[in-house]
């Protein structure tokens, strides 16, 4: 980032193609909407371009980056109502995992098993409260330390290591048949 604030113009690119994949993933995870990530992702992106004559280091250019997605879901989800996610570590009443389609029929049974597999994943980190699998998916997509993760999200390390952890207990306990 500094490179690029500092006028060489294939960083920006090089920080691009480093970052986008995981940043789409963790924006697709959190809201469940391709066109919502899709818009929170192009948005962030400009928040990026905007930010470079006045960019100064203050964290990991990772930590910054996710601080600003973020902020872009907090602001999102308060205009859909979904923000006490973000704020309380409770579950939905019925606890019920998303239902996700089977498997297209006629596939080799391990794509099948393959598939089965993702979709108790993605049920089982969908079913994390909203803190616990925004520590995860920063963690696992956005490759964020503990440290950072606290910095990206506003709190303290011992909260972020918290929620970590609880993360990975329950996607254990939930997952646990799989070992």
């Amino acid at each position: 980032m500094l490179a690029w604030r500092d006028g060489e113009a294939a960083a920006f690119e090089a920080l691009y193609v480093r970052h986008r994949s995981r940043l789409f993933r963790y924006l697709l995870h959190q809201c469940g909407r391709r066109e919502q990530a899709d818009e929170m992702f192009q948005e962030i992106w400009m928040s990026v371009i905007r930010a470079r004559s006045g960019y100064e280091v203050s964290a990991r250019f990772t930590t910054w980056l996710y601080r600003i997605a973020r902020n872009r879901l907090i602001d999102g989800f308060r205009a859909r109502g979904r923000l006490a996610e973000f704020e309380v570590d409770a579950v939905d009443a019925d606890g019920d995992p998303p239902d996700y389609p089977a498997p297209a029929a006629g596939q080799p049974e391990r794509l099948l098993e393959r598939a089965q597999l993702a979709g108790r994943l993605l049920a089982a980190v969908e079913a994390l409260p909203g803190p616990q699998r925004e520590a995860f998916l920063l963690a696992t997509e956005g490759g964020l330390s503990v440290e950072e993760i606290g910095n990206a999200t506003g709190a303290g390390f011992e909260t972020a290591k918290s929620r970590l952890r609880y993360a990975y207990a329950r996607l254990r306990s939930e997952l646990g048949d799989l070992r």
